[in-house]
């Protein structure tokens, strides 16, 4: 059987060594609940506060203001609706978000707009940048929340959020950042950026599935949507995950101690990979911005080619790649990113995206371009072959 090449890495990351190591013993042995008042207890409470600390320290904010929750669908959720309803009691029901956050942002919205708030979608430019300038025009003064994701997670490019946080701040609107791609990858620190909340996830970093952070800026108001025990200071109902905790302080410390390194490995492989894969394919179209991208990302469209007919045969040929966010793979409608990028209706629909990790090697990105490459020629040859039999040549 074909040993596949794994090219994904911004849907999900394997689960590191070291971070299961540190998991282990919050999965078999330590047990208690850390909320009840035994020996037991206080250990795994001890650890949870430990884990909060080290997630605290490595985005520069105070342990106080991160908040568990189980993963980065959940974070965005929590900040984009617990903002909105806990503002609109000062008059604010006015939502501001770009238009190619992640579902987990926009369907919020598109939530909140049911729920009576008006909701602005800042449109980008063809690279899929959302300007301070295009922030400021979309705002009101009943604005209670901005919502600009730090880099895409299907294109890969970097946003301008340190311009839109200077504006926030002086309009004192709350600023919500997505993290969740390029935590593991870019600089991240809510001081810099001047955000009031920021969203991290663990399995994008070589940690646990099922468990992510949120970060609330001291005096930010946020209304909990889950009720019940009194678990993260009264924010986030439900007994804690506690290995799954401990692994995502490990998977972003590590990710931290590394960062550097490794985007700069990174860098050099995805550009290899665009510089092969433009040579072969002359006619292929970059997503995003060509340079102020994650350093893992390469994102392209095809003239003539279906985008689902592409994925399989890439499948078959041993490369797992998909067409944009994993949380809408199985569906088959245009990506609202590249169509906010202006491409038209068919090209948004045929979107490859490659995305590279910690275990991609130069031979990975060799084979891959010259995979993408013949599989291109052959889907397109079989194209017109089949439109010859249609016209009887």
């Amino acid at each position: 059987m074909m040993e596949s090449i794994y090219m994904d890495y911004a849907a999900t990351t394997p689960l590191d060594d070291a971070v299961l190591d540190a998991m282990l013993p919050w999965l078999r042995s330590e047990y208690g609940n850390p909320s009840s008042p035994y020996a037991a207890a206080r250990k795994v409470r001890a650890a949870i506060d430990e884990a909060r600390a080290q997630v605290a320290d490595a985005i520069g904010a105070g342990p106080s203001e991160v908040y568990f929750t189980s993963g980065g669908t959940e974070a965005l959720n929590l900040a984009v609706k617990g903002v909105a309803f806990a503002q609109r009691e000062r008059g604010r029901d006015h939502v501001v978000v770009s238009a190619v956050e992640h579902r987990a942002v926009l369907e919020a919205a598109a939530f909140l707009e049911r729920q009576g708030f008006a909701v602005a979608h800042v449109p980008v430019d063809r690279y899929g940048v959302a300007s301070a300038e295009a922030v400021a025009e979309a705002m009101r003064p009943t604005t209670a929340l901005v919502a600009v994701m730090h880099a895409n997670n299907e294109i890969g490019t970097i946003q301008p959020v340190e311009a839109i946080g200077r504006l926030t701040k002086e309009r004192g609107v709350p600023f919500l950042v997505d993290a969740v791609q390029s935590a593991g990858l870019l600089e991240v620190n809510v001081d810099d950026i001047g955000c009031d909340l920021l969203a991290v996830s663990a399995h994008k970093l070589y940690g646990p599935k099922g468990v992510g952070a949120l970060y609330v800026r001291r005096g930010t108001k946020v209304e909990p949507l889950l009720h019940g025990g009194g678990q993260e200071r009264g924010l986030r109902a439900g007994t804690e995950n506690v290995a799954g905790i401990v692994g995502l302080a490990a998977a972003l410390r590590a990710a931290v101690a590394n960062r550097r390194e490794a985007a700069l490995a990174l860098t050099a492989l995805r550009d290899r990979l665009i510089e092969d894969i433009r040579r072969r394919v002359p006619d292929a179209t970059l997503n995003g911005h060509p340079t102020r991208r994650l350093p893992n990302n390469v994102h392209f469209s095809f003239p003539g080619i279906n985008g689902e007919s592409l994925l399989m045969n890439l499948d078959l040929a041993g490369v797992a790649a998909s067409s944009g966010s994993a949380c809408t793979s199985g569906s088959l409608e245009a990506s609202h990113v590249l169509l906010a990028l202006g491409l038209p209706k068919e090209m948004a629909a045929a979107g490859l995206r490659l995305t590279l990790g910690k275990h991609t090697s130069r031979e990975d990105v060799a084979a891959v371009a010259d995979i993408v490459a013949e599989t291109i020629h052959r889907l397109r040859g079989r194209a017109v072959a089949a439109a010859r039999i249609l016209h009887g040549e």
